[in-house]
C-alpha cells in the first residue's frame, strides 16, 4: 500500500496530540503504524523537553533540581532525535522513491528533521495561544502573543507547504534525501572526556 501521509495529517495529529490528556495516535489516521510511532515518539520527546526547559529556568529552587532537569532534557533531546531519524528510515522505505534522476536535488533538511520542527512549531502554537487566553495578563501582553500567534501559524503553513513537496518530488525522483546520523558526542561515554576520563589530559598520539 502506498504511504498516506502529508503535511495537514502530521499537524492536525501535533495539535490533538496536545489538547489531548493521552499520548496516542488520532483515529482515521491512514499510514502505516511504524510512522505514526516515530512521528509520536518525537512529539512526546518535544512536548517533555519544552516543560523541563521551562523548569530548568527556575531561580527558586534548589540546584540539584536544575541539575535533574539539565539530565533529562538530555535524555529528551537524545530520544528526541533517535526518533527523527527513525522518522526518516521508514518515509525512505514506505516511499519506495525511485532512483534520483541525474538532476535530482539534494534536500540538505531531511523529512524527519521537518516533522521535529512542525512538532516545535505546534508547541510553540499551542502555548502561545495559552498566553491570549491569561486573564492575570496586560492588554499589552495579550495583543503582542496575538501578533506571534499568527506568525507562528504562517511560519507552520509555510514549513507544512515545502515538507509536501519534498514528499512528492522523491516520490517522483526529483529530489532525495538521506538518513544522517546526529552522533552526539557528549552522550556516548567512549567520545566525551569527562565521561571516559580523560578531560584536561592530553591525547594520546595516534599509532
Amino acid at each position: 500500500m502506498p504511504l498516506q501521509i502529508d503535511a495537514r495529517s502530521i499537524t492536525q495529529f501535533h495539535d490533538q496530540f496536545l489538547s489531548g490528556p493521552e499520548w496516542r495516535t488520532p483515529d482515521g489516521m491512514e499510514a502505516p503504524a511504524d510512522i505514526w510511532r516515530w512521528i509520536e515518539a518525537n512529539h512526546r520527546y518535544n512536548s517533555l523537553l519544552w516543560k523541563e526547559e521551562d523548569k530548568a529556568r527556575r531561580t527558586d529552587v534548589d540546584a540539584r533540581e536544575i541539575a535533574a532537569c539539565k539530565r533529562l532534557i538530555d535524555q529528551y533531546n537524545q530520544q528526541r532525535n533517535d526518533a527523527v531519524e527513525a522518522i526518516d528510515e521508514t518515509l525512505l522505505t514506505e516511499l519506495g522513491q525511485l532512483p534520483p534522476a541525474s538532476d535530482a536535488r539534494l534536500n540538505s533538511e531531511t523529512a524527519g528533521a521537518m516533522v521535529d520542527r512542525l512538532s516545535i512549531l505546534a508547541l510553540k502554537i499551542y502555548h502561545m495561544g495559552l498566553q491570549t487566553q491569561r486573564g492575570d495578563a496586560s492588554a499589552e501582553h495579550i495583543a503582542r502573543c496575538r501578533e506571534k500567534l499568527q506568525r507562528l501559524r504562517i511560519q507552520r503553513e509555510d514549513l507544512a507547504s515545502c515538507f509536501d513537496s519534498l514528499l512528492e518530488e522523491t516520490r517522483q525522483g526529483r529530489a532525495y534525501f538521506k538518513v544522517y546520523r546526529q552522533f552526539k558526542m557528549y552522550n556516548d561515554p567512549t567520545l566525551n572526556p569527562y565521561l571516559y576520563g580523560r578531560a584536561g589530559r592530553p591525547s594520546a598520539p595516534a599509532a
